[in-house]
């Protein structure tokens, strides 16, 4: 199915980051600002609709998650686990963001199930190339359905929520 307005959640425990990726998203095209988790058990929190994030036209499940590594609490490998271990998320598409380019990393990411890895360009100019390559990107995607509809459908009534894509299939 394809997403005609996708919905990015950024998991970077660097605020400035995120600031900056805000401009970065709208210079590169997306209509939806992202969506902003601050570390791994941030992001989980957000993925289940815990607390601040239960209001899913505010905090809707995302087209995609772009996640950095090294953060607090929760960092991006150990979330990662976490979400490909959810049978209502395994088909999200999570994409590492990251300022390593460590073999290693790259190597345990994909072992993961991530579904790319890339290395943080170190400019503006590089970044909003990256954001509009990923725009272009999901824009010709076309994305399975959660991996169980009905699983979906019993995490959203756990308090977890449904994305627009499967609530009008």
């Amino acid at each position: 199915m394809k997403i005609s307005d996708p919905i990015v959640l950024l998991v970077d425990d660097s605020r400035d980051d995120s600031l900056l990726m805000r401009v970065v998203f709208e210079r590169a095209g997306f209509a939806q600002p992202p969506r902003f988790a601050f570390d791994g058990m941030d992001a989980i929190a957000y993925l289940q609709g815990d607390g601040r994030y239960g209001d899913r036209t505010q905090f809707p499940i995302p087209t995609v998650v772009l996640m950095d590594l090294n953060m607090p609490r929760k960092n991006g490998f150990e979330a990662l686990e976490w979400i490909r271990g959810q049978p209502a998320f395994r088909r999200l598409p999570v994409y590492i963001l990251s300022g390593s380019s460590r073999p290693q990393d790259i190597e345990r990411a994909y072992d993961l199930g991530a579904n790319s890895y890339l290395v943080k360009p170190g400019n503006l100019d590089g970044l909003v190339q990256m954001a509009k390559c990923l725009f272009g990107w999901i824009n010709i995607s076309h994305f399975a359905p959660p991996h169980n509809v009905d699983e979906i459908h019993a995490f959203s009534s756990a308090g977890g929520g449904v994305p627009a894509a499967v609530r009008s299939a």
